[in-house]
């Protein structure tokens, strides 16, 4: 048996469709995470050296690995457990932050992006980890 859908019916399903669809790609995309203008406009005061980009590093293996991998592509050991989607660090939507929003995101941490301000209580740290994240362009 054929049942036939009014041009009407047929709008109204499209229009649910899309609307989901739309629903759904913003949802797991994550909501934005705005940073303070104070802080997005913020320079980064140290110099991506091969000290900082060392301490970086170690920090990175340290404290970031697990979560977001050892290269950034989001694929560490605990990235499963959590309901937040990795971001890969090597795209543009990781790189054209500006480093003070990357250091706020740091320092502050949201939801299951813990804060950093205790574990790495020297904002110098906080920078050097900055210039790291900057290596894992592709």
């Amino acid at each position: 048996m054929k049942t036939k859908f009014s041009l009407k019916n047929q709008i109204l399903v499209g229009l649910l469709m899309a609307t989901f669809g739309l629903y759904s790609f913003t949802f797991f995309q994550g909501k934005p995470w705005n940073v303070p203008d104070a802080y997005a406009k913020k320079s980064n005061p140290v110099k991506s050296d091969g000290e900082s980009l060392k301490n970086g590093k170690e920090l990175w293996g340290k404290h970031c690995s697990s979560c977001h991998g050892k290269a950034g592509a989001g694929d560490g050991s605990k990235a499963a457990q959590l309901e937040t989607e990795m971001q890969d660090f090597a795209k543009d939507v990781v790189q054209k932050q500006s480093d003070g929003s990357m250091f706020y995101k740091i320092l502050e941490g949201r939801d299951e992006m813990p804060t950093f301000k205790k574990k790495i209580p020297d904002e110098s740290d906080i920078w050097s980890l900055v210039n790291y994240i900057r290596t894992l362009k592709k």
